[in-house]
């Protein structure tokens, strides 16, 4: 699975790999290279998923929840899509380009419980450190792995979250019996996102 993918275009590493499912959160250079995924040749191997509504595919469930990039109700950058995964009993959550002034309390029961929120916290077109903390604290998720950030950003983040000497990761693995309730919120930093 690949979620906003960066096209040839965008500056950023294009995946190198084929995947069978893809989502776009929003139409974007950076976001939407789903040309890059799939065969080289004839119609994509994937199946696309870029906006709102219910989908299923491959055993996989995911509920595509529209909301705003920006605090205006998309006047200015138009609309997002968050997606929730439902993927081997665990619930994750992708925010995409998520920049309303708070989250929303439809957005949030659209939402539900959850196990992984990949979270923007880059501020200016994205929810920025402060705000990011109360959308972790309103949705409750056990891992979060911010995304949409310069260092700077990323900095004032762990100091607002408190966790100020968190060491980024190559990869993160994650198994069902590795999520507990009640636990404090898990914060991943992944090195690809380092800027």
């Amino acid at each position: 699975m690949a979620i906003d993918p960066p096209s040839k275009n965008s500056g950023a590493k294009t995946p190198r790999f084929q995947s069978n499912i893809a989502l776009t959160t929003h139409d974007h250079p950076r976001h939407n290279g789903i040309d890059e995924l799939g065969e080289k040749r004839g119609a994509p191997s994937f199946f696309l998923i870029n906006g709102p509504g219910e989908y299923e595919t491959k055993g996989i469930r995911i509920n595509g929840i529209k909301c705003f990039h920006d605090a205006e109700s998309g006047k200015k950058y138009g609309v997002n899509t968050a997606y929730v995964i439902e993927i081997e009993n665990t619930r994750i959550c992708h925010l995409g380009d998520f920049g309303e002034e708070k989250l929303r309390a439809q957005t949030k029961e659209k939402i539900g419980k959850i196990d992984i929120l990949l979270l923007p916290i880059g501020g200016e077109t994205v929810a920025g450190p402060e705000k990011s903390v109360e959308i972790i604290n309103a949705l409750g998720p056990n891992i979060v792995v911010p995304m949409h950030y310069e260092n700077k950003k990323l900095k004032e983040f762990l100091k607002e979250f408190g966790e100020e000497s968190l060491k980024p990761v190559e990869k993160l693995t994650v198994k069902k019996k590795d999520i507990s309730d009640g636990e404090k919120v898990k914060i991943v930093v992944l090195e690809s996102n380092i800027k």
